[in-house]
């Protein structure tokens, strides 16, 4: 059957029409980093640079950095006296301690257990919760908003893509860096009120009442900021002037998508949603329009089968957000799989010589296809870029994705999850750059390259120093990051 014999109306009738889900998502573009990765950004609010990518990587450890999200991710409101118990079945952690004014990881999962997504829940008021973060996340819970017997409404405001209005509910930004506390300090008119991780205060800014939640990109100190759309110019307008002193940076989308390196959060996994088979009825209820079916899949790792690509929460190093105090979705399967092997995540180093033959190739006459060539912040060739990890006798042990230069560290890395006999700090391991068939599954989307083997070595993730000294301080400080 071919997309021409049928209707094409829902996501189950898009999959029944491919040969099967990976090579399609493989044919799909973009398939260049700038691309991916300034798509969802309006260009003059979110450049793909305001200064230099480096200098405003560099900006986030040294000084002060703004990151503007505002426009890339879904929100989704669910109301209802019975919001937080509709919540807390479909999230794998506990929502217990949850006021209002605080967030929690809203972390989700299909039936068999693996990662559908996750995104940042806020509790605005008793009643009212606030989920931001792609759609693979905010689709999942409006679906069940709506077929669920819980009596919750579910009130979207999409990316700024998918937003015929052109106006947001709130403007988002995170502020962080070591020089942030003294600005936002400056711009309030004193001392800030006491933000415990991951909760929120009220703070002034211009005039304006701002939501203050303390939470990070970079893993280092600072609040996200919040408020009514319509204050949006008037706060950035007032950061920025204040904030030149402070060596403030605002920061563009080619480095905005590398702080996930630094602070190791795996931000788009294969979403879990292709093949269970209790998930069908969300499959019909998707457009064939979905995010699901128009990512792109690129990289070294190809499997004809989608379940080679899902994860589950222990991959990616959430076993500690996995809690059995309360039902949900995906519970049983994650409790038969928690004592079972798991691959942990790390962050890989690229040996620096294999990245620069693979640069120096691209300045010499080659006999054949050259390798395919390393982007410089952003090396991915699709929105989800899965690349092979080996051992060093050829073995495949994980899977690495993210390719991603960072200044603060000087070097390539990736984001990985392997197997635990590989993940101890140090241990070498080698990265397959390039597809298999050097290309050709992407249909023309990515040119014709010959496949290379690339030394890495595992370190820890996240591998900034200041994520892990900021999150141990918060650990020891403010109560166990586990409960978020």
């Amino acid at each position: 059957m071919t997309t021409a014999d049928t209707k094409i109306t829902s996501l189950s009738d898009l999959i029944a029409t491919v040969p099967n889900i990976p090579d399609y998502l493989f044919r799909n573009p973009p398939k260049n980093a700038s691309t991916i990765y300034t798509q969802m950004m309006p260009g003059d609010a979110v450049r793909p640079e305001f200064t230099t990518w480096r200098d405003e990587q560099w900006s986030w450890r040294n000084t002060i950095a703004v990151h503007d999200q505002s426009y890339h991710m879904h929100s989704l409101h669910i109301r209802g006296a019975k919001a937080l118990e509709f919540l807390q079945y479909l999230s794998v952690n506990t929502f217990r301690n949850f006021g209002v004014g605080a967030a929690k990881q809203l972390l989700v999962c299909s039936p068999e257990g693996y990662v559908i997504g996750d995104a940042i829940l806020y509790r605005l008021e008793e009643d009212d919760f606030l989920v931001v973060g792609n759609p693979a996340t905010t689709d999942w819970v409006e679906y069940n908003a709506q077929a669920l017997d819980y009596g919750v409404t579910s009130e979207l405001d999409p990316m700024w893509a998918l937003n015929k209005a052109k106006k947001r509910e709130f403007w988002r930004f995170q502020v962080e860096g070591p020089n942030a506390w003294e600005l936002l300090e400056e711009l309030h008119g004193g001392p800030l009120p006491e933000i415990k991780f991951f909760k929120s205060d009220t703070i002034n800014i211009a005039g304006c009442k701002v939501r203050g939640m303390r939470h990070t990109m970079g893993g280092v100190p600072g609040l996200e900021l919040s408020g009514p759309w319509a204050d949006l110019r008037t706060v950035r307008n007032a950061l920025v002037k204040a904030g030149k002193k402070y060596g403030l940076r605002l920061i563009g989308s080619l480095a905005y998508f590398t702080t996930v390196i630094e602070s190791g959060w795996w931000a788009v996994p294969v979403s879990a949603v292709y093949t269970s088979p209790e998930m069908k009825g969300f499959r019909d209820w998707l457009s064939a329009k979905n995010a699901a079916m128009r990512m792109s899949l690129g990289g070294s790792f190809y499997s004809p089968d989608i379940q080679d690509y899902y994860l589950s929460p222990y991959d990616l190093n959430c076993g500690h957000l996995v809690k059995f105090d309360h039902d949900y979705i995906g519970r049983a399967a994650l409790e038969a799989m928690k004592d079972k092997p798991h691959r942990k995540k790390v962050t890989l180093v690229w040996n620096a010589e294999d990245v620069m033959k693979i640069h120096q190739s691209q300045l010499e006459t080659v006999t054949g296809d050259a390798p395919l060539p390393i982007t410089m912040p952003l090396a991915a060739t699709a929105r989800m870029h899965y690349d092979r990890v080996e051992d060093t006798k050829g073995n495949m042990i994980g899977l690495s994705i993210y390719p991603s230069y960072s200044v603060n560290e000087r070097a390539m890395l990736s984001l990985a999850s392997v197997d635990m006999d590989f993940a101890e700090h140090g241990t070498e391991v080698v990265l397959v750059w390039g597809e298999d068939g050097g290309g050709a599954r992407s249909a023309g989307n990515v040119e014709m390259h010959s496949q290379v083997r690339i030394r890495a070595t595992v370190a820890p993730s996240p591998i900034s120093q200041a994520a892990q000294s900021y999150r141990s301080k918060i650990g020891i400080k403010r109560g166990s990051v586990q409960d978020v």
